[in-house]
């Protein structure tokens, strides 16, 4: 990028941290804002600004704001408190989330023509995770249940970091089957996830538990406190690819460890170490929006047939739909709070990183690549436009409908929530 398109960066996230407010209401997201710029600014057949998708520095900044989301989001997830109320979460996560990418896999593999078994299950991983950020209106409205408030939120916050394994080994897969370089990149990806692992492990919990002997003895403040957690998400994630593991596991495990301990999850505070990295994935999840419009979505395009836009409504819809309808079956929901939760399933940052690895994987030359890139990114646009738009009028429809501490699932106003308050007015 050059130093004009960074400039123009610049004035554009000042312009919305200006004009959020009045634009919100008007259920204009910053994803929609900044991919409309990226499409129209920076779109290699008109746009001033050039991007190339192709340059280290996209992929760069893209996968560091895809290590700093995965480590704030599982940094918030308060384990202690999960295990009080992690029934609707964990059939999300553990039932919803498998059906979802099996489903997906499968639907690929059979509607879209040509793509081998690697891609399709990166497909139907990729597009598995959900984003809150999308549905920030719904996660911040007080007139939806607090419960279905708190499971969408915490099913965003790790379902990135459970799909990541399966993306990195269908990527491995289809390199193989793309490439002709055989099985032993797949035991190569498994063996980069194990590494991520233990170095989140060991920084995670290590630097988490340094903070706390820290802040015992009076050594460390509250903004040095966040400053160490920038810290860690970023030595995890350069360690690992230092390494040859997996950064994005690695950043991942380190949020999960860092945020366990006492010194970061305050009991019934606000206060937590996550917000600098929070705030820096925000700022780069915004560059990177802005890049997905100039590349991608001219990519998705260019791919565009009825298969692939078929395979996008299927993924918004009955892919995500019917599993979410089966995991919550028993849980003694009605009917309109299982459409609430099946509806937004946001796709957005996570599949877009994971659409950036693929090409940096598989490279431009193989059409099936471009295909399953081009479904990614369609599908993604969708949800940017269709969820960013219906957020705001669903959950006052919502609320509207009924009480929001009604016998419809919502948590005792006692209960200790399982994410900080912090976060449902942020994001």
């Amino acid at each position: 990028m050059t130093g004009t398109t960074v400039a123009v960066l610049a004035l554009l996230v000042f312009a919305w941290a200006v004009l959020s407010g009045p634009l919100a209401r008007r259920n204009v997201t910053a994803p929609l804002l900044f991919t409309a710029c990226g499409f129209l600014l920076s779109n290699a057949d008109w746009g001033p600004l050039a991007v190339d998708v192709d340059t280290a520095v996209v992929h760069t900044i893209a996968e560091v704001t895809l290590a700093l989301v995965l480590f704030a989001d599982a940094s918030r997830i308060n384990l202690t408190r999960l295990r009080h109320d992690a029934g609707l979460p964990l059939r999300l996560l553990l039932i919803g989330l498998p059906l979802t990418v099996l489903a997906g896999a499968a639907l690929a593999g059979s509607l879209l023509a040509g793509l081998p078994t690697g891609l399709a299950l990166f497909v139907g991983a990729a597009l598995a995770p959900t984003d809150a950020a999308l549905s920030v209106q719904v996660i911040n409205d007080k007139r939806v249940p607090l419960r279905i408030r708190r499971s969408l939120n915490v099913e965003s916050g790790l379902n990135d970091g459970i799909v990541t394994p399966i993306v990195t080994i269908a990527l491995a897969i289809a390199v193989g089957e793309l490439g002709g370089i055989g099985d032993a990149s797949v035991l190569d990806a498994v063996r980069e996830l194990a590494g991520g692992v233990g170095i989140g492990v060991l920084l995670g919990w290590g630097g988490g538990w340094a903070i706390e002997a820290s802040g015992r003895r009076g050594w460390i403040g509250r903004d040095n406190r966040q400053l160490a957690g920038l810290a860690i998400a970023l030595c995890a994630f350069a360690t690992a690819l230092a390494t040859g593991s997996n950064g994005f596991i690695a950043a991942f495990v380190a949020g999960i460890g860092f945020g366990a301990t006492p010194a970061v999850q305050v009991p019934d505070s606000d206060e937590s170490g996550d917000e600098l990295p929070e705030l820096s994935g925000e700022l780069l999840a915004l560059v990177v929006w802005y890049l997905f419009g100039a590349a991608l979505v001219p990519l998705a395009l260019d791919h565009l047939t009825w298969q692939v836009i078929a395979y996008a409504a299927a993924s918004l819809t009955v892919l995500r739909m019917v599993p979410v309808a089966l995991a919550l079956l028993g849980t003694g929901l009605d009917r309109r709070s299982v459409a609430f939760i099946a509806w937004f399933g946001p796709r957005g940052l996570a599949s877009v990183v994971f659409a950036v690895l693929a090409i940096e994987e598989l490279g431009d030359s193989a059409v099936a690549a471009d295909l399953a890139v081009g479904a990614v990114t369609l599908t993604v646009l969708a949800s940017v436009i269709l969820h960013g738009v219906t957020a705001g009028p669903a959950a006052r429809s919502y609320g509207d409908a009924g009480d929001a501490t009604a016998t419809d699932g919502a948590a005792p106003r006692s209960r200790a929530g399982l994410i900080s308050g912090r976060h449902h007015r942020r994001r």
